[in-house]
C-alpha cells in the first residue's frame, strides 16, 4: 500500500522481507562495510556495494550521495552508509531531498528512525561501534516497517515541504526514495 510521498507501507512481518540495499563507506567505514556485505547477503538480502574498494583515503559525500541516488532512483529499497563517526556521511546524504538518513548508534533509533521517520539511509560510524551491534542495528533497521500512522504522515509532509521551502525540491516522485 502507498502512504503518501511514493513511500510503500510494507506489510510484511518484520524479517521476512528480502530487500536491496545499497551500501557504501569512505576509507573509515571500509572494514565494517566487509564484515556487514556477507551478513546481508546470509540474511537473504540483495547488496549493491558502491564502494570504497579499500582504506585509501576518500571523500565520505561522494559515498554518501551514491547511496542516496541508489535510494531515490529504487535501485535500492533502503541504504547503508558508514564512515568514521557517521556524523559526516549523515549529515551528506540528507542533503538529497527525499534522503532521510540518520546516525544511529542504538537499536531504539534504528528501528524507530524507520517507524516513525521513515529513515530510508542508515549511517554507522565505525569507529564508534563494533562488529555485533552493527548487526544489530542492521537488523533492527531492516526489520523495521512503516507505521503510517496520520501523525507520521503529517510530519513527514512538513520535512518535504522545508526540502522545497529551502532547496526548491518537489516532493519524491510517486514510489521514489522509499
Amino acid at each position: 500500500m502507498d502512504v503518501g510521498f511514493g513511500h510503500p507501507d510494507f506489510s510484511a512481518s518484520p524479517g521476512d522481507i528480502s530487500m536491496k540495499i545499497a551500501i557504501a563507506s569512505d576509507h573509515a567505514g571500509f572494514e565494517l562495510k566487509a564484515r556487514l556485505v556477507p551478513f546481508l547477503t546470509g540474511l537473504g538480502h540483495a547488496v549493491e556495494d558502491l564502494g570504497t574498494r579499500d582504506t585509501t583515503p576518500v571523500d565520505y559525500p561522494d559515498y554518501a550521495e551514491a547511496v542516496g541516488q541508489a535510494v531515490l532512483e529504487r535501485r535500492a529499497e533502503r541504504g547503508i552508509m558508514i564512515c568514521g563517526s557517521g556524523v559526516g556521511a549523515v549529515v551528506a546524504a540528507n542533503k538529497l531531498p527525499g534522503i532521510r538518513a540518520c546516525v544511529c548508534h542504538d537499536t531504539y533509533s534504528a528501528h524507530q528512525g524507520v517507524e516513525h521517520d521513515q529513515m530510508n539511509v542508515l549511517v554507522l560510524g565505525a569507529r564508534i561501534i563494533g562488529v555485533e551491534l552493527a548487526f544489530e542495528l542492521v537488523r533492527a533497521y531492516l526489520g523495521a516497517i512503516f507505521s503510517a500512522e496520520a501523525r507520521h504522515i503529517r510530519r513527514i509532509a512538513k520535512i518535504h515541504a522545508l526540502e522545497e521551502k529551502y532547496c526548491g525540491a518537489k516532493p519524491p516522485a510517486k514510489g521514489a526514495g522509499q
